[in-house]
């Protein structure tokens, strides 16, 4: 578990969409209140959020984009080269971070350890320390209200503001529609 931030995707038909808190922190003082945890890739094909250590994500990120590149946009192809050369390496598979990557057809959270899971709805995931309090408001959402993807999200990353100490409520959003893919 990493007390350092708050990440939701959420896919629904045709669109893709990631959100994240700003908060960082080191221990139990908060370093800076609005940073972006959260990216578009590769052209703005692909959404990706992370959780940990700031450095060793923007690495991550780094790294899977030559993936993707390597692989002319095919994620799912990516993905596994990419988890594949992250559990191999010595120091890269010691960095403190998880993400999520995502278009309109596939969601998947990452790991140093060489997991690549992708959700059991195939809809939503979360990382972070306030991951299970986003991914629980989402399913609520999703199944008892009729809230636009991108509203979900920030409403879930609100509602897990409230209850965990280590996400705020500067909420950032990155949307990916079919047709931009």
């Amino acid at each position: 578990m990493f007390d350092a931030t708050t990440i939701l995707a959420y896919k629904s038909e045709g669109k893709a969409v990631i959100g994240g808190d700003g908060q960082v922190t080191f221990g139990n003082t908060v370093l800076k209140n609005n940073a972006t945890k959260i990216r578009k890739l590769h052209n703005g094909q692909v959404l990706a959020g992370f959780a940990g250590s700031t450095a060793d994500a923007f690495n991550l990120f780094d790294m899977f984009e030559e993936f993707l590149s390597a692989r002319k946009g095919d994620m799912v192809k990516a993905i596994i080269d990419f988890s594949k050369a992250w559990r191999k390496d010595k120091v890269l598979r010691r960095l403190e971070a998880m993400m999520i990557v995502l278009n309109t057809e596939h969601i998947f959270i990452l790991t140093g350890n060489g997991d690549v899971v992708e959700p059991e709805d195939g809809q939503i995931a979360s990382i972070g320390s306030g991951g299970n309090y986003a991914i629980a408001s989402a399913r609520a959402l999703k199944k008892h209200a009729d809230l636009a993807p991108e509203a979900l999200v920030e409403e879930s990353l609100h509602i897990a503001a409230d209850l965990c100490i280590y996400t705020n409520h500067e909420i950032k959003i990155l949307t990916l529609e079919a047709s931009e893919a």
